[in-house]
């Protein structure tokens, strides 16, 4: 095992520095994919309400939101969806955002 210290390994670009939107942003995501999943997979709005519902929660009790929900409800939509569509496209986004 190496015990060789790698520094910095965020480099002088910091691509290793990640924040997480506002809840607000994260709000109008979840909004936008189930406005699409409303007009492109409506047998899938369930899963955008799931996660609208675990976002408005959050913003209520004041607590993160429940992660594991929320990533479940997005991987339902990914395995369904179909590139290009906008319920993928916010997908990845909210689960880029996320860090999921």
């Amino acid at each position: 095992m190496s015990t060789y210290n790698f520094g910095n390994v965020n480099g002088p670009a910091r691509f290793g520095d990640r924040t997480t939107p506002d809840l607000e942003t994260l709000m109008e995501a979840a909004d936008r994919l189930t406005e699409a999943l409303r007009a492109e997979y409506p047998g899938l709005v369930s899963s955008g309400e799931t996660i609208q519902e675990q976002l408005a929660e959050s913003a209520e009790d004041g607590l993160p939101p429940n992660r594991g929900r929320i990533r479940s409800a997005l991987e339902t939509i990914a395995i369904a969806a179909s590139a290009g569509t906008a319920s993928l496209d916010y997908t990845r986004h909210l689960l880029h955002a996320l860090d999921l």
